[in-house]
């Protein structure tokens, strides 16, 4: 048996440093290309090779601060743990420049501007006659901080110093020199095609701009920029299927774009509703990036509303809520979800929340009207009902629809006054709209006020002709109310005509024929009726069935 060989300890930390030495060349080489093409394998690489590094060598403060950048720009950790990671890179190696500036950058991302500067300036001293890109770093640093509006005249002035000390300091800074040259091939080959892509594009030269764009992408390998473009020019030629490849295009190429993921899927969920599932994919992946969680939740809770999946859709508007409780939007969204689940009391409670916060009356007088609805149709609390249509109409006083709901309670509750009352104000508020004299000449009808419902139902015939149970109900009115069977046959015949399967309209059209002794006739309809009620089952089969067999008695 052979003995195990030991390593002195010296040697096995030799060995983890010149591997932690060769991992961190492999993600500086991946970086660089990341940098250059926006390709997330790249990306991926960069930072598996930044980790293992880390692991062998915990020394490396280049590690830190560069696997800071890139995990927080992929979504995987917040700006304070990036700040933690930097600070970590200046504890290790105090005199680390590119720690310091690091460091700055993600405390100015987090808006703390003052410990920003003083990283910045650590950094401007550390690299004495060579700062001149640390001075212009600061430079913007300050102008951001004035355009906050957190600046004063100060920090005018020091903007101002830096900037231009930076400008002329940049001349001698062989880091940014370097980097400028290395990149400045690709970066004025992309400058180019873009630029006269753009002048196209306001020209309207469409399809010359599309070419052009495609001819970049393949030369610079941009594909991010190029295929975002000819997608946005193919929205704006209607071509909107063209529009998702392009964005798809996008994606697949760099799938942490989250722009052009946002503009994906939009497109899906305006266009595409038979693609749901692709834009619900789109949104779940738009969260990892934790920017605007809220409104990616409320485009979910859509969605899943679209696919009928109840539970995901109240899942969804809920975590809206919670990440922004006071908006209004997704309070009422969440309401509405809660009463397609029939979760009533949950729905009162955010239509009532979404009510108090009223950003506009127009809107608040709406959800009003769907609040209403659940107290009327499924709490049967009138009163409430009632109070919040009022409520409504205060707001928007040009609400017709919530007239027309004011009325049809008040007619379920049997107040005819008020209900007349009631589809007068609808009437007055759209004298062209039919449904309001439709049910202004049942109201009339049922308050025996014969002449004036005969006025309505006509006008409510005469502006939408088309409409089967105005026909049937104007008939009605002939028949019972002024007994001219005759004229009321008309109306009925036209009902059927409009809709041959309206069971209702045989019925009286029944009716109306057997008083005017068209015995084959009325019993024709009555037929139908029968027939059409075992479907239907709107009336009751007992009695068409005794009229039928009236007609043949002797």
């Amino acid at each position: 048996m052979s003995e195990q060989v030991l390593m002195p300890i010296g040697a096995i930390n030799s060995i983890n440093k010149e591997k932690a030495q060769n991992y961190l060349e492999k993600a500086r080489l991946a970086h660089e290309k990341y940098l250059l093409g926006q390709k997330n394998n790249d990306l991926q690489e960069a930072i598996d090779n930044y980790i293992d590094a880390v692991k062998y060598d915990p020394s490396i403060p280049e590690t830190y601060y560069r696997l800071a950048s890139l995990m927080w720009e992929q979504g995987q950790i917040s700006v304070y743990s990036a700040i933690e990671q930097c600070q970590a890179a200046v504890s290790i190696s105090p005199d680390n420049i590119n720690a310091h500036l690091y460091a700055g950058y993600f405390m100015q991302i987090s808006a703390d501007y003052e410990s920003a500067e003083k990283e910045y300036k650590t950094a401007i001293s550390l690299s004495g006659i060579n700062s001149g890109r640390s001075r212009m770093i600061l430079s913007q640093a300050l102008l951001e901080k004035i355009n906050c509006s957190r600046g004063n005249f100060a920090d005018y002035v020091k903007f101002m110093y830096y900037f231009l000390s930076g400008s002329v300091m940049l001349a001698w800074d062989r880091t940014t020199i370097k980097m400028f040259y290395k990149n400045m091939s690709k970066d004025m080959s992309v400058f180019s095609y873009s630029t006269i892509g753009k002048f196209m594009e306001k020209f309207k030269m469409y399809n010359s701009a599309e070419k052009l764009y495609e001819k970049a992408a393949a030369k610079t390998f941009n594909y991010d920029l190029f295929y975002d473009r000819i997608g946005d020019i193919a929205y704006k030629n209607k071509d909107i299927e063209k529009t998702a490849e392009c964005y798809r295009k996008v994606i697949e190429e760099n799938p942490l774009n989250r722009n052009v993921m946002v503009k994906l899927a939009t497109i899906l969920q305006a266009y595409f509703p038979e693609n749901t599932d692709e834009a619900i994919d789109c949104y779940e992946k738009l969260l990892e990036f934790n920017i605007d969680t809220a409104q990616i939740y409320y485009e979910l809770g859509h969605l899943y509303m679209n696919k009928n999946d109840k539970l995901n859709s109240v899942s969804a508007f809920k975590l809206a809520v919670e990440n922004d409780p006071e908006n209004p939007f997704y309070n009422n969204s969440l309401g509405y979800a809660y009463a397609k689940a029939e979760l009533y009391d949950d729905a009162i409670e955010h239509y009532q929340k979404a009510i108090a916060i009223n950003p506009d009356p127009e809107w608040t007088s709406i959800v009003c009207q769907a609040l209403g609805a659940i107290y009327a149709g499924n709490k049967g609390n009138v009163e409430a009902a009632i109070s919040t249509y009022q409520a409504g109409i205060i707001l928007d006083p040009n609400n017709y629809d919530l007239y027309i709901a004011l009325g049809d309670i008040y007619m379920a509750d049997y107040d005819l006054d008020k209900a007349i009352h009631s589809y007068c104000d609808a009437v007055t508020l759209k004298p062209d709209e039919e449904r309001g004299y439709s049910k202004l000449g049942v109201a009339l009808w049922e308050k025996d006020y014969l002449e004036e419902a005969l006025v309505a139902y006509h006008k409510a015939v005469e502006l939408n002709p088309e409409n089967a149970f105005s026909q049937n109900n104007l008939g009605i009115l002939y028949l019972d109310g002024l007994s001219d069977a005759m004229e009321a046959l008309e109306y009925f015949e036209t009902a059927i005509e409009l809709n041959p399967n309206y069971t209702l309209a045989y019925f009286n059209a029944g009716r109306a024929s057997q008083k005017m002794g068209f015995v084959n006739d009325a019993a024709n309809y009555y037929q139908m009726a029968i027939n059409l009620n075992k479907i239907t089952q709107e009336l009751d089969e007992e009695d068409i069935q005794e009229r039928l067999h009236s007609l043949f008695e002797i």
